[in-house]
């Protein structure tokens, strides 16, 4: 499991959200694990589907942040905190707020806001990551946007806060979803009751769930009615169960101290699930022994899995074992072959693999890795020095240059962009795409000295 910033652009406006966002924001990562998303995509897809969404377009990611809070900020993509997820005691409760927050997307609450920042379209390819989406995680939705659309109006001070308008429709029509999918619609009233306090508390001290989503005893009320008229036939919740339990294991054992979540197992809980938590909380003390013990206890109970794969190869390159990670990885991606992620990592243990076979096999392993997943930091990085290694040091200085306007580190931008200008051939489709950045970046500082 990886922190990192990576996210596709939205527009400019997420763009320059991102270049003015203070650095208390920026501090906000993506929380990447294939396995995690994996399973979320497993809970999201029954409502996604019942919202008439495609589960194939719309993503659910995970930020790192502890407060409580999930929100959107496109069409997309749906965005929950490590802190919410963490708290949440079933997977009905996370098919909840994924519900809530895909009526939002669903009911075009989002379309005319997004649509006022139109107009940047040329900016699309270069992309900076998050965006608004870390404004908004700071509780601080108003700063980024407002100056991104340009306008100081309150009402663009708010664009990622709905009115109690939007949210009692999108409660409505949540509850709906979750009757369509079979799922206990108690679950949100559940969650709900997390925040029916914060409603009495100054606005300073308000979770940012509370404050995006405005919640009064009224709108509980409401949502308690809307519960009962879509009490739905609900259906075996067996393996929504499992995909949430193996998400949240997975998340608290790399988030949470090691010992204490290990304690909480019983000597007898020798599950899967339980074996991979003694394999991450032992690997994070360092005990290698006991933690590749653990993980091939995993191995031998799901030997197909390609996601618990990943992590036996993710256990393997941390302890420096790098050839025995690149078959691991290889093994992940042969089940899971259009896995950026898992594509990304098996690139990278080739690479600390060393040698020229391991080195020529990595640059086109991330090269198939980047035109899945162009914004991904971490891969840009290591693709950039499977170039170098290759012997393209233009090439190495164009992604590099990528790398650096995804982190929103316009100056780097710019000044790798030109020496990927002046080593690349004329004229040639990354030349091209090196000019772009450059003037997107040069564009981009000039604004935030303007701001």
């Amino acid at each position: 499991m990886q922190a990192a910033l990576r996210f596709p652009i939205f527009r400019l406006l997420l763009i320059l959200a991102l270049a003015i966002a203070p650095l208390s924001a920026r501090a906000q990562s993506l929380i990447r694990d294939p396995d995690i998303e994996h399973a979320l995509h497993r809970l999201a897809s029954p409502i996604l589907n019942a919202a008439g969404l495609s589960p194939a377009r719309v993503r659910i990611m995970l930020i790192n942040d502890s407060s409580m809070n999930a929100f959107v900020v496109d069409t997309n993509h749906i965005f929950i905190h490590t802190g919410l997820l963490l708290r949440l005691q079933s997977a009905a409760e996370v098919q909840g707020i994924i519900a809530h927050e895909a009526a939002h997307i669903a009911n075009g609450h989002l379309t005319q806001r997004i649509a006022n920042a139109g107009g940047f379209s040329s900016f699309a390819n270069i992309g900076v990551l998050l965006g608004i989406a870390i404004a908004a995680s700071s509780g601080r939705p108003d700063v980024g946007a407002a100056v991104a659309v340009g306008v100081a109006s309150s009402s663009h001070r708010t664009f990622l806060t709905h009115t109690r308008a939007e949210e009692a429709s999108a409660d409505q029509a949540s509850f709906r979803y979750m009757a369509r999918a079979g799922v206990d619609a108690a679950a949100m009233i559940r969650v709900l009751t997390m925040f029916k306090d914060q409603e009495t508390l100054g606005a300073s001290r308000r979770d940012a769930y509370a404050r995006s989503h405005p919640l009064s005893r009224e709108r509980l009320r409401a949502a308690q009615g809307f519960a009962t008229a879509y009490q739905a036939n609900v259906k075996d919740s067996t393996e929504a169960d499992y995909w949430f339990a193996r998400a949240k294991g997975k998340l608290a054992a790399f988030m949470r101290d090691p010992a204490s979540e290990r304690a909480k197992l019983k000597a007898a809980d020798t599950g899967e699930i339980a074996q991979m938590i003694r394999a991450i909380t032992y690997h994070r003390q360092a005990n290698e022994p006991k933690a590749i013990a653990a993980m091939n206890s995993v191995m031998a109970a799901k030997p197909d899995d390609p996601y618990y794969r990943e992590l036996q190869a993710q256990i393997l390159i941390e302890s420096r074992r790098f050839s025995e990670a690149s078959i691991a990885y290889e093994q992940a991606l042969a089940g899971a072959p259009k896995n950026a992620l898992i594509q990304a990592a098996y690139g990278r243990a080739l690479l600390a693999a060393g040698g020229p076979t391991n080195e020529a096999k990595a640059l086109e392993v991330l090269s198939k890795a980047r035109s899945r997943d162009g914004q991904d930091p971490r891969m840009l990085r290591d693709l950039a020095i499977a170039y170098a290694k290759a012997g393209q040091p233009g090439m190495a200085s164009l992604v590099t240059a990528e790398r650096s306007a995804l982190n929103g580190k316009f100056k780097d931008a710019a000044i790798h962009a030109q020496r990927a200008i002046d080593q690349l051939p004329h004229g040639a489709v990354g030349t091209r795409k090196a000019q772009d950045i450059l003037h997107t970046a040069e564009r981009l500082l000039k604004d935030k000295k303007r701001y």
